[in-house]
């Protein structure tokens, strides 16, 4: 295929709230052998940050978007760092028209006195050492940070065409650039006289380092930032786009915190209560060695109408996305706390069952944040908390003060004990619903669906199930699929959209309790991605507005049910081409407008040459369908993945909930961005 056509096909429509990734077909075997010859000369030493540019991917995951954005995160985070130890209130974040961005804050400013161990100032230090800064053992600079490593100043100056610091501090304005790769111009001067304190950093993003694009998003940039604001309550963090005209300007400043972060998020959701429940406390640790800390931690809470539990937990400002010890400590509380009170209350008879977690987290959104001078994470990537001291830190907390805001406000308190209940009731019901799916017939557990054609293989990691819209396109599907490795589900019609139903509903409907049966892992909380039953579970839809509808339906249900499918990347959609046409005896397929157009100009086609219009998977025979779509040599897909959960929660929220004016701002929003729509 075309590399131009490959080119085209990266960005689905903007209403899933998911970032996609195009998958290209081909064996990397070969690129993965190494040369057999293995000596010393194979080492390489590299020096200074020439390591950052060897392996870019290390430091910020990605050259792509999110690498791109990665960089901003890691300089906003040393000003944040500034905040967390009471020295700044104010950040700004200004994207430049040159396609440079500067932050700034009003924090104490990098030293800029002579570093013994380098021989050279400070700042200098700081933008060329990997693991240097004020973030390392005793007397260090700070308390809390959010960087783990201490790396991200100077990764940031390894991967810029160029990079400007200005510092205030002691009465002076201090100066020193950087060249590309991070090498210093000059030492630093004082350049001027400054009343204020602070730093001031503005760097351009090497395009020889991020190839796919160095444009920053100004709304990427913009959501992170509210975020941080939220949990750093009192802190201004302004953010500007001079590119646009006019220039574009917003503040976020939080008196309430992650208070107001809740009611944000919680909104469209229906809260069933005005109160947002706030616990905050520290307690200080002696480990085994001798030496202490102070743990903080704050956690808000806010019952909805939904059917979804929304808890997000963070450390030191980083949104740890697997949970850990925080998440536990939070689960462990309000378990004990509920439980306790419906007891005390007589809400629970002696002989009913206490309610589950599950049941208590039913249309919960929380915000966990805990703030830890010596944070551990399981893995690189700072996802998952791992300090057990924090376990009982957090339950401790949330505990005393859950307790206390139930007993004081006993009509809020019975809302939520009716909502638990509630909760508790569905779930009973949505179990012996699944249990009904399960032995259907009085089949047993393991039974596939009859409308399933399963593949021969039972190595999951090279089967695929394509979900296909439409009984006529599945035909197709299982006509000209490899019968080896690829398994036709067909889809009658649209899917439950499960945002508005509990999940009694939701196994009843016979598409759902087709595809939960069919993947064979269960669903949330119990789903277990190591049971999936195809490694590939692919999408695949008409180029419509219906088939669109019924793409955000099955990925609802994919989010709600059976996120790890998502996070590990199991789900992909596939792409069908929109055109034919047949020229010289042979035909050519595209993807898109775009496409069609180089195709007419590469054949020289006249005006009015005739060419077909794909509306639906069922116009392709079996073999056009395996040839364009479905075949690992030549098709095109694209994996679904989670830029950010939060983010997606609110999407999903708002796009398929009950509220419709969220909906209706969306469309506003976005309405400029439609091509060919089916009237």
């Amino acid at each position: 295929m075309a590399e131009e056509e490959k080119k085209d096909n990266s960005v689905l429509d903007k209403d899933d709230g998911m970032k996609y990734k195009e998958l290209d077909a081909g064996s990397v075997e070969e690129l993965e052998h190494a040369d057999k010859i293995y000596t010393a000369e194979n080492i390489q030493v590299l020096e200074g940050l020439e390591a950052v540019r060897k392996r870019p991917g290390m430091y910020i995951g990605t050259t792509a978007s999110p690498g791109l954005h990665h960089l901003i995160w890691e300089i906003v985070d040393n000003a944040i760092d500034e905040a967390l130890a009471g020295f700044c209130n104010l950040i700004t974040v200004t994207l430049n028209k040159d396609g440079t961005c500067t932050v700034s804050d009003n924090g104490r400013g990098i030293p800029v006195d002579v570093v013994a161990k380098t021989g050279v100032s400070a700042v200098e230090t700081v933008y060329t050492v990997l693991h240097a800064g004020g973030k390392f053992g005793e007397g260090g600079g700070y308390k809390v940070s959010g960087g783990l490593h201490g790396v991200g100043a100077s990764v940031v100056n390894a991967l810029s065409e160029y990079l400007e610091v200005n510092v205030h501090r002691d009465g002076g304005d201090y100066y020193m650039k950087f060249g590309r790769g991070g090498k210093p111009l000059d030492h630093l001067k004082k350049v001027g006289e400054a009343s204020d304190t602070g730093t001031i950093v503005t760097f351009k993003p090497d395009n020889t380092i991020f190839t796919e694009t160095t444009t920053f998003e100004y709304e990427i940039v913009r959501d992170r930032l509210r975020q941080m604001a939220y949990l750093n309550k009192g802190v201004k963090i302004i953010v500007k786009d001079m590119r646009t005209t006019p220039e574009t300007k917003e503040e976020f400043c939080y008196e309430g915190g992650i208070k107001e972060y809740v009611q944000y998020l919680n909104k469209p959701k229906g809260p069933i209560m005005e109160d947002v429940i706030y616990c905050e406390g520290r307690e200080e640790v002696e480990y085994a060695s001798g030496k202490t800390s102070i743990i903080y931690a704050e956690i808000a809470m806010q019952y909805n109408t939904s059917y979804n539990a929304s808890i997000f937990s963070f450390c030191n400002n980083i949104n740890t996305h697997e949970g850990g010890t925080h998440e536990e400590g939070f689960r462990l509380a309000i378990n004990r706390v509920v439980n306790d009170y419906a007891r005390k209350t007589k809400f629970l008879k002696d002989d009913n069952e206490n309610f589950t977690t599950d049941d208590i987290k039913e249309g919960l959104t929380a915000i966990i944040s805990v703030k830890h001078p010596d944070p551990q994470y399981e893995g690189q990537t700072k996802t998952k908390l791992g300090n057990s001291e924090v376990r009982k830190i957090v339950s401790s907390i949330v505990g005393e003060h859950l307790m206390t805001f139930l007993m004081e406000n006993p009509p809020i308190a019975k809302l939520i004990l009716t909502k638990v209940a509630s909760a508790a009731e569905a779930r009973a019901a949505a179990r012996k619903a699944q249990e009904s799916v399960r032995r259907k017939n009085g089949l047993d557990i393991t039974t596939l669906p009859g409308k399933l054609a399963d593949c021969q293989s039972h190595d999951p990691k090279e089967c695929e199930l394509y979900i296909v819209e439409g009984n006529s396109a599945g035909g197709s599907a299982k006509n000209g699929r490899d019968r080896r490795t690829q398994a036709i589900l067909p889809l009658r019609g649209k899917i439950l959209n499960v945002e508005k139903v509990d999940q009694q509903r939701a196994f009843e409907n016979a598409e759902i309790g087709n595809m939960i049966m069919a993947i064979g892992a269960g669903v949330d909380p119990e789903f277990d991605v190591s049971k999936i039953r195809y490694d590939k579970i692919v999408i695949m839809t008409d180029a419509d507005v219906d088939g669109s509808h019924i793409r955000i339906l099955l990925l609802t249900f994919f989010f709600r049910f059976m996120k790890s499918l998502i996070t590990e990347g199991h789900i992909y959609i596939a792409q069908p081409p929109l055109y034919k046409v047949d020229y010289h005896g042979k035909s050519y397929y595209c993807y898109n407008d775009e496409q069609l157009e180089i195709l007419k100009k590469k054949l020289q086609l006249k005006a009015g040459y005739p060419f077909q219009r794909y509306k639906g998977l069922g116009e392709m025979d079996a073999e056009q369908l395996f040839e364009t779509t479905m075949d690992p040599k030549a098709r095109k897909m694209l994996r679904v993945t989670i830029k950010d959960a939060m983010d997606a929660d609110r999407i999903f929220t708002n796009l398929m909930g009950d509220d419709v004016m969220p909906r209706k701002e969306f469309i506003h929003e976005n309405a400029k961005f439609v091509k060919n729509l089916d009237l």
